[in-house]
Protein backbone atom coordinates (compact mmCIF):
# COMPACT_ATOMS: atom_id res chain seq x y z
CA UNK A 1 0.00 0.00 0.00
CA UNK A 2 1.35 3.42 -0.94
CA UNK A 3 1.87 6.03 1.72
CA UNK A 4 -1.25 8.15 2.22
CA UNK A 5 -3.72 5.54 0.98
CA UNK A 6 -4.44 3.74 4.26
CA UNK A 7 -8.12 3.26 5.05
CA UNK A 8 -9.72 2.17 8.26
CA UNK A 9 -11.62 -0.66 6.53
CA UNK A 10 -8.53 -1.99 4.70
CA UNK A 11 -10.04 -1.62 1.21
CA UNK A 12 -7.70 -0.35 -1.50
CA UNK A 13 -8.91 -0.36 -5.12
CA UNK A 14 -6.65 -1.69 -7.86
CA UNK A 15 -6.25 -0.32 -11.37
CA UNK A 16 -9.20 -1.43 -13.57
CA UNK A 17 -11.45 -2.21 -10.56
CA UNK A 18 -15.03 -1.01 -10.70
CA UNK A 19 -15.90 1.07 -7.66
CA UNK A 20 -18.83 3.09 -6.36
CA UNK A 21 -17.95 6.72 -5.63
CA UNK A 22 -20.14 7.60 -2.65
CA UNK A 23 -19.61 11.35 -3.18
CA UNK A 24 -20.33 11.50 -6.94
CA UNK A 25 -22.91 8.69 -6.53
CA UNK A 26 -21.77 6.79 -9.62
CA UNK A 27 -19.71 3.81 -10.70
CA UNK A 28 -16.26 4.33 -12.14
CA UNK A 29 -13.36 2.28 -13.38
CA UNK A 30 -10.11 2.95 -11.52
CA UNK A 31 -7.56 4.37 -13.95
CA UNK A 32 -4.81 5.56 -11.55
CA UNK A 33 -4.17 7.20 -8.22
CA UNK A 34 -1.85 9.64 -6.51
CA UNK A 35 -1.83 9.54 -2.72
CA UNK A 36 -5.43 9.42 -1.51
CA UNK A 37 -6.88 10.68 -4.80
CA UNK A 38 -8.12 8.12 -7.34
CA UNK A 39 -8.85 8.86 -10.99
CA UNK A 40 -12.04 7.19 -12.21
CA UNK A 41 -13.65 6.92 -15.64
CA UNK A 42 -17.32 6.40 -16.38
CA UNK A 43 -18.74 3.60 -18.54
CA UNK A 44 -19.27 6.08 -21.36
CA UNK A 45 -15.58 6.99 -21.37
CA UNK A 46 -14.74 10.64 -21.57
CA UNK A 47 -13.06 12.75 -18.96
CA UNK A 48 -11.89 11.14 -15.72
CA UNK A 49 -12.91 12.48 -12.33
CA UNK A 50 -11.02 12.43 -9.07
CA UNK A 51 -12.31 10.74 -5.92
CA UNK A 52 -11.03 10.43 -2.36
CA UNK A 53 -10.07 6.93 -1.22
CA UNK A 54 -12.45 7.11 1.75
CA UNK A 55 -15.39 7.71 -0.60
CA UNK A 56 -14.87 4.49 -2.59
CA UNK A 57 -16.23 1.00 -2.15
CA UNK A 58 -16.28 -2.04 -4.46
CA UNK A 59 -19.11 -1.96 -7.00
CA UNK A 60 -21.91 -4.44 -6.31
CA UNK A 61 -22.72 -7.15 -8.89
CA UNK A 62 -25.72 -5.08 -10.02
CA UNK A 63 -23.58 -1.95 -10.42
CA UNK A 64 -20.98 -3.94 -12.36
CA UNK A 65 -23.67 -5.27 -14.71
CA UNK A 66 -25.11 -1.80 -15.27
CA UNK A 67 -21.61 -0.47 -15.99
CA UNK A 68 -21.01 -3.22 -18.57
CA UNK A 69 -24.33 -2.63 -20.34
CA UNK A 70 -23.74 1.14 -20.43
CA UNK A 71 -20.25 0.54 -21.81
CA UNK A 72 -21.59 -1.80 -24.53
CA UNK A 73 -24.28 0.73 -25.48
CA UNK A 74 -21.68 3.51 -25.70
CA UNK A 75 -19.51 1.37 -27.98
CA UNK A 76 -22.44 0.56 -30.27
CA UNK A 77 -23.21 4.25 -30.77
CA UNK A 78 -19.59 5.31 -31.23
CA UNK A 79 -19.24 6.73 -27.71
CA UNK A 80 -16.11 4.70 -26.90
CA UNK A 81 -13.06 3.96 -28.98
Amino acid sequence: MRQGTARTDGYEPAIDDLVWDTIARRVGQVMDHVGVHWQLRSAEGGREWEADADGLRPATPSERLTFGVTQANARSTGGLL
